[in-house]
């Protein structure tokens, strides 16, 4: 069993992101997507319909959330 947090993204027709799980306050779903792509380690699938999941430890979701709001106020 999995204790994985799955965050689920939308994508547009034209690429932008649309909607994703787990958004700290502060940022734009395509700042927290962006965000997320540039972090090493981090699990990334792609799906069909325009939709794609990130499988990140729980562990680790408190200190992404952290980071992304401090790089979006820099």
């Amino acid at each position: 069993m999995s204790t994985d947090v799955m965050i689920h993204v939308r994508f547009a027709p034209d690429g932008t992101v649309m909607e994703i799980g787990e958004r700290p306050a502060g940022c734009t779903a395509q700042q927290w997507f962006n965000f997320l792509t540039r972090q090493s380690g981090l699990s990334y699938l792609t799906l069909s319909g325009g939709r794609a999941v990130f499988r990140i430890a729980p562990d680790a979701m408190g200190g992404l959330h952290e980071q992304a709001v401090a790089e979006v106020a820099a």
